[in-house]
C-alpha cells in the first residue's frame, strides 16, 4: 500500500508592489523557500505559484508555495482559492506574515485564534467563511516609536533580508517540518 506524503500549502503575505518592505516579508520568504528547495514559481491570475516533492529535515513533502498578486488586505480570496484548489483543508496551510509584537528576527507559530488585528490574516479567515483552523508563522518585525502603518512599510535591513534567506529560512524549515508530520 502506498504511503501518501503529507500536503503542505505555505502562503507568504506581502504587497508585490511594495517588496522587501517589513509588511511584505512573507513573500519574501517565499522567494527564499523556492530557491533554497529548487521550487519554480509561475505567474498565473491571482498570483505566483509554485510545488515540488521536497524533503524537509528528514521528511518527504508534497509543498505548494504560492504569492498573491492582491493587495494582502484582500488576498483573502485568492488565498482561499488555492487552498481550496491544492491541500483542500485549512489546517494543512501556513501562512507567514509579519507582526509587529515580536521581536525582529524571531518567528511565532500557532495553529487558530483571532487575527490579532492582522488585516492579511482577516481576509483570509473571511474567504475560509470564518475558519480560523490554518497554522500561523508570524515574523517578528519588532515597532519603533513611529506611526505603525510607515514603521511596516519601510524596507527590511539587509541584515534582516539576510536572516529570513539564512538563519531564519533554517527557523522555518523546523516549524514546516513539525506541520508536515502533524498531517
Amino acid at each position: 500500500m502506498p504511503v501518501s506524503l503529507p500536503r503542505i500549502l505555505i502562503v507568504g503575505l506581502g504587497n508585490l508592489p511594495l517588496p522587501l518592505t517589513r509588511h511584505s516579508v512573507g513573500q519574501l520568504i517565499i522567494d527564499s523557500l523556492a530557491t533554497r528547495l529548487d521550487i519554480t514559481l509561475s505567474a498565473d491570475r491571482s498570483g505566483f505559484a509554485g510545488h515540488g516533492t521536497v524533503i524537509i529535515g528528514e521528511t518527504m513533502v508534497s509543498l505548494h508555495l504560492f504569492k498573491s498578486k492582491s493587495l494582502m488586505n484582500v488576498s483573502g480570496p485568492s488565498i482561499a482559492a488555492v487552498c481550496r484548489k491544492t491541500v483542500q483543508s485549512p489546517k494543512s496551510m501556513i501562512v507567514i506574515s509579519d507582526s509587529l509584537s515580536h521581536k525582529v528576527e524571531t518567528m511565532h507559530t500557532r495553529l487558530g485564534g483571532s487575527a490579532n488585528g492582522h488585516n492579511g490574516v482577516k481576509s483570509i479567515i473571511s474567504a475560509l467563511g470564518n475558519d480560523m483552523n490554518f497554522h500561523r508563522f508570524r515574523i517578528g518585525i519588532g515597532r519603533d516609536d513611529t506611526d505603525a502603518a510607515t514603521y511596516v512599510m519601510n524596507k527590511l535591513s539587509s541584515h534582516e533580508r539576510h536572516f529570513w534567506a539564512n538563519e531564519g529560512l533554517d527557523l522555518l524549515l523546523s516549524g514546516i517540518e513539525k506541520v508536515a508530520l502533524q498531517n
